[in-house]
């Protein structure tokens, strides 16, 4: 039930944040989106590039570690909110197929930086769903991707799941498999607590599934992050607060906040982006949106979790993504595998194919899926540098210096300054950081940092106001 304290809180902090003026100023654009800050440039927005150029210069790491991400496409039923390539249903000769050329493709990588093993700082599989895979397959992908890692430090292994393939008849024995292997933290994808809306969004699983997920996997050991997805059509302030209360309730280690992304960030677009476009009428306003975040921020540390990264809350300060930091706090090196995967490495970045016959193909003929990226500038190396800890945690300034050889506030002091007129930064001697105002629109801070040619709306979406992210 909706704690009506906890609304008028929020309401108050939806006032105090002067929507109307961000909008007259250009901070916000004038179709109520947004596009999320997740890498820079935008992931949509790379020219093509062969894995000869990508490679030309690149040096591993003194200490040889890298972040480790593996994509695996398949799912059950379409999210009507995902915006990435899968394929549907069983198709188990289709995974096993996949599953060689994965394995061909790590060789590949692991030849191409002249490693034997890759010296795991932490590790991600995601998807799609990878857990989506019988246990047979399972086990061959643990099995030949530990053979080609050194887990020796013992890196935060970190696993999406959905409800469905652990509550199965399966499951328990793909939790077993996922513990034996190293895996001590599942992502487990709720989305809403709410029947009636998981339907709405082409869930295949209902609430009491994935309430019985999260419970056994903590039973199994596991430490638990759940997603949950805020702004959606049909969705009230009621069932949003009532999904928030269910949630805590679980005592899941972390809650991670999602705003319905409807305009496609990766390279599918998604059927609520298609229904933006008929059905426009049914979509929140941002106000409404930023109402349902609101209570989040004044319901969650009530119920025991604060924020610990970006829209993460977490129960202590131990609990987040080692990979999610490391990649976009730390900016350290990161590897890639599978299909529309990425590679962020410390002054390029490259993605894979998104189309699966392309994927297989690429590999067949001896090379890695490689199709676009680019080595980024030193301008662009700057941007990078304070946009992507900016979004996540924070700025080091004294960091920021040793990776870009430039002063954060000599490069930016002048935006800097106005971002904080408009109460949405704060800056001390060492940091620089969003402040309470400036967390609700965390993203669209971060696009002032952009070049005008990778902001993601065309200029006539936002006002000419000062905050114009055309202003550069």
């Amino acid at each position: 039930m909706m704690d009506p304290e906890l609304k008028a809180k929020a309401e108050k902090m939806v006032r105090g944040l002067d929507i109307p003026r961000l909008k007259n100023e250009g901070l916000l654009a004038l179709n109520d989106q947004f596009f999320p800050s997740v890498h820079y440039p935008p992931i949509t927005m790379y020219p093509p590039i062969t894995e000869e150029a990508l490679f030309q210069g690149y040096q591993v790491p003194a200490d040889k570690f890298f972040d480790i991400y593996i994509h695996i496409p398949f799912c059950i039923k379409y999210c009507a909110f995902c915006h990435y390539p899968v394929k549907l249903g069983e198709m188990r000769a289709e995974k096993d197929r996949y599953l060689d050329a994965l394995e061909r493709e790590m060789d590949f990588y692991l030849a191409r930086l002249g490693l034997t093993k890759f010296r795991a700082r932490s590790v991600l599989v995601g998807g799609g769903t990878p857990t989506y895979l019988k246990p047979a397959q399972l086990r061959r992908f643990l099995e030949f991707f530990c053979a080609r890692t050194d887990l020796s430090s013992r890196p935060q292994f970190s696993y999406d799941v959905d409800p469905v393939t652990i509550t199965d008849a399966e499951g328990p024995a793909r939790l077993k498999l996922l513990r034996e292997r190293g895996v001590d933290r599942l992502t487990i994808g709720l989305q809403s607590l709410d029947d009636a809306l998981l339907k709405v969004m082409n869930r295949h699983h209902d609430a009491a599934a994935a309430v019985r997920s999260v419970r056994e996997a903590r039973d199994a050991g596991f430490k638990v992050n759940v997603e949950l997805i805020y702004g959606y059509p049909a969705q009230t302030l009621e069932s949003w607060a009532d999904t928030l209360e269910k949630t805590a309730a679980l005592a899941a280690d972390e809650i991670q906040l999602y705003r319905l992304k409807v305009v496609p960030y990766g390279d599918h677009t998604g059927a609520i982006a298609k229904k933006f476009g008929v059905k426009r009428e049914e979509f929140l306003s941002l106000e409404q949106t930023i109402l349902m975040k609101a209570y989040a921020t004044a319901f969650l540390p009530q119920a025991g979790y604060n924020e610990n990264l970006a829209r993460v809350y977490s129960r202590t300060r131990d609990d987040f993504s080692r990979y999610a930091h490391d990649q976009c706090c730390n900016l350290f090196d990161q590897v890639g595998f599978g299909l529309t995967a990425f590679s962020s490495l410390r002054d390029r970045f490259a993605l894979n194919t998104q189309d699966f016959e392309e994927y297989y193909s690429l590999i067949a003929g001896g090379k890695l899926p490689v199709n676009r990226g680019l080595i980024r500038t030193a301008e662009n190396q700057l941007r990078w540098a304070v946009a992507l800890p900016l979004k996540n945690r924070k700025v080091i300034k004294a960091y920021f210096k040793k990776l870009t050889g430039r002063d954060l506030n000599e490069a930016f002091g002048k935006k800097i300054e106005k971002l904080k007129s408009f109460g949405l930064l704060s800056e001390d001697a060492n940091f620089l950081t969003l402040t309470e105002k400036g967390r609700f629109f965390a993203d669209e801070v971060c696009h002032q940092f952009h070049h005008p040619d990778y902001v993601p709306f065309p200029r006539e979406t936002y006002s000419p106001g000062a905050l114009s992210p055309y202003n550069d």
